[in-house]
């Protein structure tokens, strides 16, 4: 091909390869395997990597029906969490020619309106996260393959799940606790109707049986925890000793219920959070929380979804959580 003339084409690439363009468009596509050989199959690659040729994703999409673009359906964006989720799966779709598109849902719950004069038309798949999943109905439809993240792998809306495992995380939170002594606790719950909070709910209950436990539910907002955490500690007899919350904005806001009670954390009341959020080292003390790699989940999300689309079997088996301990726990008081 002459210097400065048009981008290289598949014909070029044949030319220079001495093969046929079918056989082209089989190796760049991926779809070689049985039909030619490696050695023309490396033949081709070289002489493509040598023109500098890209396919024409556009105009190939075009030809098979498909957008190669994926929606990703979150809360509204009020932590970096789901910021991070948006990370680990453009990552892993950019690896495989996909676009990403971040559709935050309207106060994080509700329905939503279809962002695409048709969805069906402009998408090749949907992730959600089940704190977002009433914002699927005018999005989805019943058509596009879907992959639900936070979501009852007995009951979801989707071809596959991909979860953390949030039960595990609970378990390294109280069981961090016990051993240090505490039997009186206060359960800061998010009010948020989705199965991960029953998860933590359900799990914090069962590892904390025979001892005092209490619930008080809050926005997951810092001013709205701080609320909800002044009234639970404020009231007459035993005061708690150790505050577990959803979520490390939740902590922050026992924190600030904790000082207005005059109450010093953690010598007079442990606090604990999940997400591990820069949040939890921007308070002091540094907060004790359940770390949950986001960027990893929303790998897994886009890697389950690309299965489903190659009609494969996703991945299975949770992602692993962990505790990180700092300085917002410490055995009761005497």
């Amino acid at each position: 091909m002459a210097r400065g003339s048009t981008r290289p084409t598949s014909r070029d690439v044949a030319q220079a390869a001495g093969v046929s363009q079918a056989a082209v468009s089989l190796v760049l596509g991926d779809k070689w395997r049985g039909r030619v050989s490696e050695t023309t199959a490396q033949r081709v690659r070289e002489a493509a990597h040598a023109l500098g040729y890209r396919p024409n994703l556009a105009a190939r999409n075009l030809r098979l029906g498909r957008t190669r673009t994926v929606l990703l359906v979150v809360p509204a964006l009020t932590t970096e969490f789901f910021a991070g989720v948006y990370t680990g799966a453009t990552r892993v779709a950019a690896e495989h020619g996909f676009g990403v598109v971040l559709y935050p849902s309207p106060e994080g719950i509700g329905p939503a309106r279809d962002p695409f004069a048709s969805a069906q038309a402009a998408l090749d798949g949907v992730i959600a996260s089940s704190m977002a999943a009433d914002a699927l109905t005018a999005i989805r439809g019943d058509q596009l393959p879907l992959v639900m993240l936070d979501s009852d792998p007995d009951g979801s809306l989707g071809a596959a799940t991909v979860n953390l495992d949030i039960a595990d995380g609970v378990r390294q939170v109280a069981d961090h606790l016990l051993a240090q002594g505490h039997r009186r606790f206060l359960h800061l719950a998010a009010d948020v109707a989705s199965w991960t909070f029953e998860v933590r709910a359900r799990e914090l209950a069962a590892r904390l049986a025979g001892t005092e436990l209490g619930t008080v539910r809050a926005p997951i907002s810092i001013e709205g925890a701080r609320t909800a955490a002044e009234a639970a500690l404020g009231r007459p007899g035993p005061r708690p000793t150790a505050v577990v919350c959803d979520d490390d904005q939740l902590a922050a806001g026992a924190y600030k219920a904790a000082r207005r009670l005059g109450l010093r954390v953690p010598e007079d009341i442990s606090v604990t959070g999940v997400d591990d959020l820069a949040l939890a080292t921007a308070i002091d003390p540094e907060l004790t929380t359940v770390r949950l790699d986001a960027e990893l989940f929303g790998e897994r999300g886009m890697r389950a979804l690309l299965a489903v689309l190659k009609g494969e079997a996703p991945e299975a088996g949770d992602i692993p959580v962990h505790l990180v301990v700092r300085g917002s726990t410490a055995p009761p008081p005497a």
